[in-house]
């Protein structure tokens, strides 16, 4: 592999952001392309061992988290330097870590836990950090705790949300999507953007331990409503009457004990057109071939198609259901924008069972399968709730929780005693 030079790693980038080669002189654009996309594989090494590490870091803490990387998408690096106007070498998030934890408190018990291991011998020098949690950052109202790390001469960036920061953030990634522009890009009307940084305050409040005011309440439903009709007429609504079922991560847990060699290297694509997977594979733990893969998925699957394909790296594929969550909740369009009483509840639940049982149990609900009225399993299954995928896994989890109980002969029935917590749903 050649050695990249500071001013042939800043003209692919030039290259790439303005597409001017690709017409003037395609043989030297391709070239440019050839050193961009190099650039980016040389990220991958420094960012899988760096979070190795973490995780070896954190094996015996008492704070449940999830952890996944992901080299960035070729799309976003293009739009970033145009948006920007930097150089390719002065972007610090093309790897890219994500860490999930349960409270605000416990990222700031991470950024100690750091600051602390930052005096002892790392792999890793951590450069500099951004706090965007009290504020939130003024385009978008986005919330986390960012760290600038470097090693092997790449820099790497670390996100650390609480659960509800993370909510927020797929929750814009999800909407994103469903009206066809970047939000967190500032893209879109002004009045969807606003609706997200005054959301972001409200859970804010929530999340240390205030009530919002009625004002704050009042200001975001009207934002809500005015939103809703902005994002349907962005005729887009068709496209998305559908969702993803987290039981599509069954087979993948199999595929991945099958691999069981420490930190795997999975290609995503994904299909926004239908809201459902193209293909989720593992690819090699060696950087050159990982990045191969990930090139040839992004010209095979194109993102102005549709698709959206990235590489994520993670020890446990149930991670990524957690730090990505946006591809594994998509659900009807009409709900995308949420009252601030669904956001908390869904927020509550989300991580509790997931779209499939919540149909189970409306369609249950709707029809009055309380006590002594019953429902058999193939009426359950093949008419009430045609269609969903992972049927039989959600029924289960519901079972498991206890919120349907077993009658006579195959049939089913909500449990009155959970009633309250079934109308939670």
């Amino acid at each position: 592999m050649k050695k990249l030079s500071n001013s042939r790693i800043d003209k692919a980038g030039e290259a790439l952001a303005s597409g001017e080669l690709i017409n003037k002189d395609p043989i030297k654009y391709i070239e440019l392309e050839d050193d961009f996309d190099q650039y980016r594989q040389e990220h991958l090494q420094p960012l899988s061992e760096t979070t190795i590490e973490i995780q070896k870091m954190l094996s015996d803490s008492d704070t449940e988290y999830y952890i996944a990387q992901r080299l960035k998408r070729k799309p976003q690096i293009i739009r970033k330097l145009q948006r920007l106007s930097v150089r390719l070498r002065q972007l610090q998030d093309i790897g890219g870590c994500r860490i999930i934890v349960p409270k605000n408190k416990d990222v700031d018990s991470l950024l100690n836990f750091f600051k602390e291991k930052s005096k002892q011998e790392l792999g890793f020098e951590i450069k500099k950090y951004t706090d965007y949690r009290e504020k939130g950052r003024d385009d978008t109202g986005y919330r986390a705790l960012h760290l600038i790390m470097e090693r092997n001469n790449r820099s790497l960036e670390l996100q650390i949300r609480s659960r509800i920061q993370h909510y927020w953030a797929e929750s814009i990634e999800r909407t994103s999507v469903l009206y066809g522009n970047h939000l967190k890009e500032k893209e879109g009307d002004p009045l969807v953007i606003e609706y997200f940084k005054h959301l972001s305050d409200i859970f804010y409040e929530i999340e240390s331990n205030r009530e919002p005011s009625t004002e704050q309440k009042i200001r975001l439903e009207q934002l809500r409503e005015q939103c809703m009709r902005i994002i349907q007429q962005s005729g887009r609504k068709e496209v998305f009457d559908s969702y993803v079922h987290e039981g599509v991560i069954k087979p993948l847990i199999e595929k991945e004990r099958q691999n069981n060699t420490g930190l795997n290297n999975w290609i995503l694509v994904f299909n926004w057109n239908e809201a459902s997977f193209v293909t989720w594979d593992i690819v090699s733990r060696k950087p050159e071939e990982a990045v191969q893969s990930y090139i040839k998925h992004e010209k095979d699957y194109p993102s102005k198609d549709g698709f959206e394909v990235v590489l994520i790296g993670s020890s446990d594929i149930q991670s990524v259901q957690k730090t990505h969550s946006h591809y594994f909740g998509l659900e009807k369009y009409e709900n995308i924008l949420e009252t601030l009483e669904q956001s908390i509840q869904v927020f509550s639940r989300s991580v509790d069972i997931d779209i499939g049982a919540r149909k189970i149990l409306a369609a249950m609900v709707r029809h009055r399968y309380w006590g002594s009225k019953t429902v058999k399993a193939e009426t359950l299954k093949n008419h009430f709730c045609k269609g969903i995928f992972g049927f039989d896994d959600s029924l289960k989890t519901l079972f498991d929780k206890g919120y349907i109980k077993h009658g006579k002969d195959k049939d089913f029935s909500l449990n009155l005693e959970k009633k309250t917590e079934i109308d939670s749903y």
